[in-house]
């Protein structure tokens, strides 16, 4: 047994964090040492400046020498008045900065915390400081104070500190209270804090492992996992095989939860629709229930039920001379259309649903385009939309008309918690065109569907092809496979298109046929670089990014140049060549470091959650254009709107230089650079590759092996969503 040791200092710089178990790596100065120790454990939420009470033991590396492991933290009160500047300049205080805490300090010395504490009224002896800012200061001391007792009691249950604020800002003065009455509210209430943080809590609280209450929060957790995977919902013996294997209790449990939530109208269940769950057994369907989670049960039903509505039998708006439209549309646009799309305008005026899918290059946005034009013609009520901002921009731009997101169309109302768009408030439109379907998930296309009128027609266009949404359900490839909507299928790819070797390629992709690997060194807009080891395809990624693509074409790196990744984690995962990618592309700067998170201003960042308050939405990339820590706020500009941050929710926030090929579906870039390789095996899948280089523009850089995407190209086979959309539409 190593002998245990508590240390006091302060925390000076990180080294390393791994974002996804928060293991870090830092330098640390020990109070009254004179060199700096390193540090290491997992430690959340942590910031240079801060003084810290760390407890734990030490160890000797063999490479890196002696470092002391952290088993356990927490955040104290400086003693110095260096100290105490320098605590109250890392923007722990919202109202004291860096300039600020100078001057206090200068004025107070080391009586500067008892005076914010005792007597706040003398703040205002120091120059800058008047009533607002004070009135400012003493809110965020007197919370700080409570979130302290937070944080005081979530150490005593072995929970890390970090959590504090964020518990605090979801239930107030109440926090303690309410975790003590039901520590699993965590889960559903908090962001960022899972149900297995919200368990441990319990277990220090005395709750029975297998108490009811413990397997109905399991159970819940579980089915938001599944649905975090794209089904909307589970067959129950998976779902209790599953849930009792995560909490390690006895399956009659989870069947008694099931049975209490059912009761409680907490889920929802069906029997029977067991089309393709792969039955193991020829037991009855009524014995394999589908479970959803209440929201999902509502939103599968309610698509199926409002699209059998829009297909019931009515006078269509308008009809068209399609010997006159045609040649007239030809003209206007100067272009022949082809059969396909000759045959896709009529079904857009003559049925109430219809699904225009295809490759690039295949006509899709001319389509778009000529139906438009008809519509004005005919003086038709429309409206454009697209699920992300900037599919909502490129629609906009193909059409020379207003195109919304989904979100805005439906204009959000923050103060209600709802969109103000729905059945009794719809759209005043005859007609929507929605582009970039497959990126729809099941939540969002019921809203849509809430607020439209009776009789109008919806054209939905995407392609089938592409990765699903990264929400659950399986939308626009079950609406196709229901056989109720009209579908035209565009597969021609036109003579300019041709000329591109980024569409060609995708095309071949999609067929599971090698592309045309060229060199950097021929002509072109698509290229292959073979390279094998891991480190020497990091090394080449932030050559390309920072060097070569900007300074052979001529784009501007942090703008134009995009980095698409299989996956999250690994060396070559988004993690981490985000933070290399930073070094090299944003190395200078003012910065802010939040759980061991380093952003600076210029920085690229990427929303991960939808906020509906901001109107800014999972997947948004924008730039980082001011750091506040006087007024802990950070402001991001997304296209033509700037948003303001609270320091606290900076983990709705992550670097953007990468991202996964899942994030970018919607978006265009200028130029891609993709890492494929054979340590990507679990995620190498045709339809992924397809995505990523469709998402290229002008140019689109593949390094890896050729093993790697032949596994890639060979393995066509669609991940199997639990989803029962199709049956209630063919029902």
């Amino acid at each position: 047994m190593k002998p245990y040791s508590t240390l006091q200092g302060t925390l000076e710089r990180f080294t390393y964090v791994n974002e996804d178990t928060s293991y870090t790596i830092a330098r640390f100065k020990i109070e009254g040492k004179r060199d700096l120790t390193t540090i290491i454990g997992n430690m959340i939420s942590v910031n240079p400046g801060e003084t810290l009470k760390l407890e734990g033991y030490w160890v000797n590396d063999k490479k890196y020498g002696e470092q002391f492991r952290v088993e356990r933290y927490e955040t104290v009160v400086p003693s110095s008045v260096v100290g105490i500047e320098r605590y109250l300049g890392s923007g722990m205080i919202k109202g004291i900065g860096p300039v600020f805490a100078k001057r206090v300090v200068r004025q107070f010395g080391l009586d500067t915390l008892k005076i914010i504490d005792e007597e706040s009224d003398r703040l205002q002896e120091v120059e800058g400081i008047g009533p607002l800012r004070l009135d400012m200061i003493r809110k965020a001391w007197d919370e700080q104070k409570e979130i302290r007792n937070v944080m005081l009691f979530v150490q005593g249950q072995g929970i890390s500190s970090a959590y504090a604020v964020k518990i605090f800002k979801a239930y107030g003065n109440d926090a303690i209270a309410k975790l003590q009455e039901n520590p699993y509210c965590l889960a559903m209430d908090v962001y960022g804090i899972g149900f297995k943080t919200a368990d441990k809590i319990a277990e220090n609280l005395g709750v029975d492992k297998k108490s009811p209450l413990r397997a109905e929060a399991g159970l819940i957790y579980t089915l938001q996992q599944v649905s975090d995977e794209g089904h909307t919902f589970y067959p129950q013996q998976e779902l209790i095989s599953r849930a009792s294997e995560l909490l390690e209790i006895d399956e009659p449990i989870i069947e008694t939860a099931i049975e209490t939530l059912k009761a409680r109208n907490q889920i929802a269940a069906e029997s029977g629709n067991t089309k393709e769950l792969h039955l193991t057994s020829q037991a009855k369907a009524e014995e394999f229930p589908s479970i959803y989670l209440n929201t999902l049960h509502a939103a599968e039903t309610g698509v199926a039920r409002r699209l059998r509505m829009l297909l019931a039998p009515t006078l269509l708006p308008m009809s068209l001379d399609w010997e006159k439209a045609i040649p007239w549309l030809e003209n206007r646009m100067g272009v022949t259309l082809a059969a396909k799309q000759v045959e896709a305008l009529k079904k857009v005026f003559q049925s109430r649903i219809t699904v225009i899918t295809g490759g690039p290059g295949t006509g899709k946005t001319t389509l778009v385009r000529c139906i438009v034009m008809l519509l004005n013609q005919k003086g038709s009520r429309y409206m454009l939309a697209a699920p992300t901002g900037r599919a909502a921009k490129r629609l906009s731009e193909a059409t020379h008309e207003e195109a919304k997101t989904i979100h805005r169309l439906l204009e959000y109302s923050p103060k209600d918690g709802e969109f103000k768009r729905n059945q009794k408030n719809p759209l005043p439109i005859e007609f929507l065109v929605v582009d970039e379907i497959s990126m729809v998930d099941i939540m969002l296309m019921n809203n849509l569907l809430r607020a439209l009128p009776p009789g109008t027609s919806l054209i939905l266009v995407g392609d089938a092809d592409q990765l699903p949404s990264v929400g659950p359900g399986n939308v626009l490839r079950e609406i196709i496979e229901s056989g109720r909507a009209e579908v035209v299928r565009l597969t021609e790819i036109f003579r300019q298109a041709r000329e591109s070797l980024i569409i060609t390629s995708a095309h071949r992709i999609n067929q599971g046929v090698f592309p045309d690997l060229q060199s950097l060194h021929k002509e072109g807009d698509f290229f292959f670089v073979e390279k094998e080891e891991p480190e020497e395809v990091l090394e080449l990624m932030k050559r390309m990014c920072c060097e070569r693509i900007p300074k052979g074409f001529g784009f501007n790196p942090l703008e134009d140049i995009q980095v698409l990744c299989p996956m999250n984690r690994g060396l070559l995962g988004t993690h981490n060549l985000n933070t290399e990618l930073q070094r090299c592309l944003n190395p200078h700067g003012r910065e802010l470091i939040r759980g061991g998170r380093n952003f600076r201003i210029n920085d690229k960042v990427m929303q991960i959650r939808n906020n509906y308050d901001k109107d800014v939405f999972n997947g948004d990339i924008g730039n980082v254009v001011k750091i506040d820590l006087e007024e802990q706020e950070f402001t991001v500009q997304f296209e033509e709107r700037r948003i303001i941050y609270d320091f606290n929710e900076l983990d709705e926030l992550v670097l953007a230089y990468a991202v996964s090929v899942h994030k970018a579906q919607g978006s265009e870039y200028p130029a891609v650079v993709i890492p494929v390789l054979t340590q990507h095996y679990v995620m190498l899948q045709r339809n992924l590759l397809y995505t990523a280089v469709t998402r290229g523009r002008k140019l689109v850089v593949v390094i890896g092996t050729k093993k790697a995407l032949a596994i890639a190209l060979k393995n066509d086979k669609i991940r199997k969503r639990y989803s029962h959309l199709r049956e209630r539409l063919e029902a």
